[in-house]
């Protein structure tokens, strides 16, 4: 069958306004019917043009339907002359850049309010440990790039001696039950009830995605994700997490939602900074309205990608906990890089967490150092200086390309055997030394968790770097 042809004089034939409704309507045609007929095509269209709020929530038409209803002007959009509210948490260890990108993304016309964690340090729109807080908007570099990004930790009752007299066994299950990067997958995936989401099904973009998405469960970004064992230090009795005060095994995951949520937020923040044009400083900041298609549809999006992070995660301890022949006692998990609906002062806003973990009242997470350093299992105090929240981590104190350049493999060697650290992967990026040292940075946020636990990292896997 012929190529689709359409052109905007059809359009207007059948009774659409000369606006930029034509232009969606063709380029949606001809990317998801152009081996339909012309006359079936233009049925559809019809149809669209005559109850267009039947169709604002279909993932094809629904942008179509949102120009007929709702024509506005993309305007050039000023930065407020003064910052929303906010609090910085151990500003005297932060980088002056990474206040910058705060300052800027609290004079959005959209923010109502933010916080600057203890780990943070310079990214691309708000820094790396930055929370924002902004009304009925929603900024995809605000969330980031590794959507819904975290930490999982599964604790087993086993002595933590056997890790160091059986380390040729958990050297083992680490390569043969874990994957890095762009191209190392399982041979055989995991089915998993995440594929069976509507969100796969509704969002044209996102069906494109989910065989990709597939192939990928149960594995683990680069740069500085990893899968772990280690020993387990609980140290009081908590209500929260249930496991008695003593020494156990641990293992600690750390990624996100790979090519799936890397991909989603290209393709959302492509359209933020289409229809929320920014100045330089801020043009990163650009938001999406929760009442347009657009800003709905990449919520979805983003949830399922933080769901998906979660599947994989899960995928990876089950594995680990088949060839362990055991249990977990209870799993930690949090997550980062992400957007939240919350009442702040009364109000529903979207909290922003960009590599900064949530620590409501009570609510546990994970805080890792890095390879050599201790990672905190810690329950929130729910601060509202910090919109309720904490460090996603120690932050890094060298850029990867600074590491890369003023580092030593020899010194890597040194800092592991000092901390007996069994290493596997990793590139110099991710020395320990390329970090803050993690107990200025919890000494720094504690109104804002309390500490019931340590991991220290014994066997360590990372991508090859």
């Amino acid at each position: 069958m012929a190529k689709l042809k359409l052109r905007g004089k059809d359009l207007i034939d059948i009774g659409y306004p000369q606006n930029k409704s034509i232009s969606i309507a063709i380029a949606a045609m001809l990317k998801h019917y152009k081996r339909e007929p012309k006359e079936k095509v233009l049925r559809m269209l019809k149809e669209v043009l005559h109850a267009p709020e039947q169709f604002k929530q279909d993932g094809i038409f629904g942008k179509i339907a949102e120009t007929l209803t709702d024509v506005k002007k993309t305007e050039f959009r000023k930065l407020n002359a003064n910052r929303a509210p906010f609090t910085i948490f151990g500003e005297n260890e932060i980088e002056s850049s990474a206040k910058d990108q705060l300052y800027t993304a609290l004079k959005l016309p959209v923010s109502k309010a933010g916080a600057l964690m203890p780990d943070a340090h310079h990214g691309y729109g708000l820094p790396i440990g930055g929370v924002l807080a902004t009304e009925n908007a929603v900024i995809p570099y605000g969330v980031g790039v590794d959507i819904g990004c975290r930490m999982c930790l599964s604790v087993y009752d086993i002595k933590p001696s056997f890790i160091e007299g059986h380390k040729d066994k958990y050297v083992n299950i680490l390569e043969k039950q874990t994957r890095f990067g762009m191209s190392e997958v399982h041979g055989r995936p995991n089915d998993h009830e995440i594929f069976e989401r509507s969100e796969f099904k509704d969002i044209p973009f996102v069906k494109k995605l989910k065989d990709k998405a597939y192939k990928q469960l149960g594995t683990s970004g680069g740069g500085n994700h990893f899968v772990e064992f280690g020993i387990i230090e609980v140290t009081s009795q908590d209500d929260v997490l249930k496991i008695p005060p003593g020494q156990y095994v641990g293992v600690l995951s750390h990624s996100g939602s790979r090519g799936l949520g890397a991909n989603i937020a290209k393709q959302y923040t492509y359209l933020a900074m289409k229809q929320t044009p920014l100045p330089k400083e801020a043009k990163h900041l650009a938001w999406l309205d929760l009442n347009t298609h657009d800003g709905q549809e990449y919520w979805l999006a983003m949830n399922l990608a933080g769901d998906y992070a979660s599947a994989c995660h899960h995928d990876i301890h089950k594995r680990i906990a088949k060839e362990l022949g055991a249990r977990p006692l209870a799993i930690v998990e949090n997550h980062h890089n992400f957007a939240w609906k919350e009442i702040i002062d009364g109000e529903e806003l979207i909290v922003h967490r960009k590599g900064a973990t949530p620590a409501q009242k009570n609510v546990l997470g994970i805080i890792p150092g890095s390879m050599t350093a201790p990672g905190y299992i810690v329950k929130g105090k729910g601060n509202p200086l910090s919109l309720s929240s904490a460090s996603h981590g120690a932050g890094r104190v060298l850029s990867r390309s600074e590491a890369k350049r003023t580092l030593t493999r020899s010194d890597l060697k040194k800092v592991l055997n000092d901390y007996g650290v069994t290493l596997l992967g990793a590139g110099m990026d991710e020395a320990p030394m390329a970090y803050k040292d993690i107990t200025k940075v919890m000494a720094n946020q504690t109104e804002l968790i309390d500490v019931i636990g340590m991991f220290m990292p014994k066997i360590v896997r990372m991508d090859k770097g």
